[in-house]
């Protein structure tokens, strides 16, 4: 027990030393172990109450001291209180009362704290000046919201995530399917009726767009679907035999504009 007070001794004596070197921070780390070593040695409280009082004036609050800290009261707390309050540590930090280094300014601060509190008027404007500071710090310290990413509209999105395009490897017609359902998958194709196994087509940046290139076969066959579901009283090889260069270029353009609008950027 004695060895813990002699240890509590020379962390009191670098407390005040901290004090005089304005290390409050680390004075108050020094007098808190002293009163874990030996609660009861004799000063202790003094140099305690000294510490909190110039810890509380270096935490100011728009380049004001924080008075309240300084006399150890609640914002909040009635006349009575912080009168009571105040002669205690008067009593304790007194220069008459207190051989500590540091005592005389802290008892400064203290009465400061008690010309400035007791009188109605300096409080209220002291409270109205905390408040304006609080709601300023608070504005200053809140982020804004992060931008949401961007969302494509619901045609892109299930362009890009649900939906792919490939081609028959036999008759070279061309086909939209869902992914999650069809890709890499076997099954017949719609047009030529082989099976064929559904890998998705990379398509070419042209002009920054996203196209496909269509073989002259993959367009005579949708030339011929096209031509199979018409109303007309033609029949194939009627229609084959007036086929011409200009038909050819049309149904080729038919087909670039089907698919352009799935895969433009």
């Amino acid at each position: 027990m004695e060895c813990n007070k002699e240890e509590a001794r020379r962390a009191m004596h670098i407390a005040e030393k901290k004090i005089s070197e304005n290390d409050y921070d680390g004075a108050k780390k020094f007098v808190d172990k002293a009163q874990r070593l030996y609660p009861n040695l004799d000063g202790l409280k003094q140099v305690l109450m000294m510490v909190d009082v110039y810890v509380s004036a270096s935490n100011r609050e728009g380049g004001e001291a924080d008075w309240y800290g300084i006399l150890g009261v609640d914002p909040l707390a009635d006349d009575e209180a912080v009168k009571k309050q105040y002669k205690k540590l008067a009593l304790l930090l007194h220069p008459d009362k207190n051989r500590f280094n540091g005592a005389e300014g802290a008892f400064k601060l203290v009465l400061e704290a008690w010309d400035l509190l007791s009188d109605k008027a300096k409080r209220t404007a002291y409270d109205q000046k905390r408040k304006s500071n609080q709601v300023k710090q608070n504005k200053s310290g809140m982020q804004k919201p992060p931008p949401k990413p961007h969302e494509p509209d619901s045609s892109r999105k299930r362009e890009n995530v649900t939906i792919f395009w490939t081609v028959c490897n036999r008759c070279e017609t061309c086909f939209e399917y869902a992914r999650k359902f069809y890709l890499n998958k076997t099954f017949p194709c719609q047009n030529c009726g082989q099976d064929f196994v559904a890998t998705e087509i990379t398509p070419e940046m042209v002009h920054g767009r996203q196209n496909i290139r269509l073989s002259s076969n993959f367009q005579f066959a949708r030339k011929r679907a096209s031509d199979a579901s018409s109303s007309t009283s033609k029949s194939t090889s009627d229609a084959s035999s007036t086929t011409s260069a200009s038909d050819r270029a049309k149904a080729e353009n038919q087909a670039q504009e089907r698919m352009k609008t799935w895969f433009e950027e």
